[in-house]
């Protein structure tokens, strides 16, 4: 049961990892948008191009407004994913041992 037990514990760190990943692209996105930056500059695009699958969705759910609130949105779910997906994971790891 050790090799279920590692991959879970595995899983678990990268999911973790991706995650944080996310995070900090999402926030790197939103301080950069204070700037209005140029959008043909590859690093914008890089930005737009992995964070935009996270916040259009939310977006679409939250009603017009003057302020973007889906980052912190973004943030709160995967704070939410980190504290009980990865968790789970982790104990389901450490159980299997």
């Amino acid at each position: 049961m050790f090799i279920l037990s590692n991959f879970f514990m595995a899983c678990a760190g990268m999911v973790n990892l991706l995650l944080s990943i996310a995070s900090w692209l999402i926030m790197i996105r939103a301080l950069i948008s204070w700037v209005n930056p140029d959008p043909y500059n590859p690093i914008v695009q890089f930005l737009t191009r992995t964070t935009e699958p996270i916040l259009y969705p939310i977006r679409k759910i939250l009603p017009p407004a003057a302020i973007d609130i889906s980052p912190i949105i973004a943030f709160m779910f995967i704070y939410f994913l980190q504290s009980f997906l990865v968790a789970t994971l982790r104990d389901i790891g450490a159980r299997l041992q």
